[in-house]
């Protein structure tokens, strides 16, 4: 590859955050043919069209977290998000029809049960690398900055702020691959991750900088009482102390690489509308009429067959 060629952009959504905050946000108003809500995905359809008038991506997956109770985080710290409410029925179905939504418009669907969205998206990430493509996340989630390479961006699309990974350190305190061990030191309360106690975000980045990675602060453990930071001694007393607990808390908070993809197309590539599906989605979910034309629009539906003669 030519190294001045630009790379292509592969979007990578993550999509339940997008559905939740249409799920909160969104007036209750909307009701599909049943009877059921469908703010979520009304809400959800709405950002979607949006990024793809406006980015119209040739390569792009979505990811979809059906692991809410069931990923192997749970299986190593069963307290993991254990702080959530169970997602009620109404915003389970609606989940399955912004899924069913993304494939109709021939878009890769990326979904298991045992790795969460954060995971599929960045092992759909690891598995671009080396073929001329650039990631472009499309997400606030702190967590996910964990993933940047020197091509790659963020995208915190409600706020319309960029950032790549040099841009990690003056957003979150630290550079984008200690993102794993600072959420690991002082703690995730959104995914009920406690942290080493005594140490908090602040602390957490002034250990980072001076030592550079957990594994290098466990090893000099003896230096910190020396550190001038408040409170070191009593830091290295809690951290010999809960040394394995951290160890863990790392395990959960690091996106693996390794989830499988078998539904990927090559290069995540966009793939054919399926036409039925989509209308039958448009009836089922009571779409209006300008967002029956947006989806089609999207989807390549909406311009007219050729000619008889253009077959010949």
């Amino acid at each position: 590859m030519n190294a001045l060629a630009p790379r292509r952009p592969l979007y990578l959504v993550d999509a339940s955050l997008y559905v939740f905050r249409a799920w909160h946000s969104m007036p209750d108003e909307f009701q599909d043919a049943q009877g059921w809500p469908t703010n979520a995905v009304h809400g959800f359809a709405r950002f979607l069209l949006e990024l793809l008038e406006r980015e119209r991506p040739a390569h792009i997956a979505i990811a979809f977290d059906e692991a809410l109770d069931s990923c192997f985080r749970h299986q190593l710290y069963p307290a993991y998000k254990a702080n959530r409410e169970p997602a009620p029925e109404a915003l389970r179905r609606q989940f399955a029809h912004c899924k069913a939504l993304c494939a109709a418009l021939g878009l890769g669907v990326l979904a298991d049960r045992d790795y969460e969205a954060d995971d599929l998206i960045g092992s759909a990430l690891h598995a671009s690398r080396g073929d001329a493509s650039r990631g472009v996340i499309v997400s606030a989630d702190k967590d996910l900055s964990q993933l940047l390479g020197e091509h790659d961006e963020q995208w915190d699309y409600a706020r319309n702020q960029r950032w790549g990974a040099a841009g990690v350190k003056a957003r979150h305190g630290v550079h984008a691959h200690q993102i794993a061990d600072y959420l690991a030191l002082c703690g995730d309360a959104v995914d009920n991750i406690p942290g080493v106690t005594g140490i908090g975000a602040k602390s957490a980045a002034v250990l980072l900088a001076h030592f550079g990675s957990l594994d290098a602060m466990l090893q000099r453990i003896d230096e910190i009482p020396f550190l001038r930071l408040r409170g070191a001694a009593q830091m290295a007393t809690r951290l010999r102390e809960q040394r394995e607990q951290a160890l863990l808390f790392r395990q959960l908070t690091t996106i693996a690489l390794d989830a499988p993809l078998a539904t990927a197309t090559p290069g995540f590539a966009r793939g054919a509308a399926d036409a039925d599906m989509l209308a039958g989605l448009c009836q089922a979910l009571r779409f209006g009429p300008l967002t029956r034309r947006r989806l089609l629009a999207a989807a390549g539906l909406d311009r007219p067959s050729p000619p008889a003669s253009e077959f010949a």
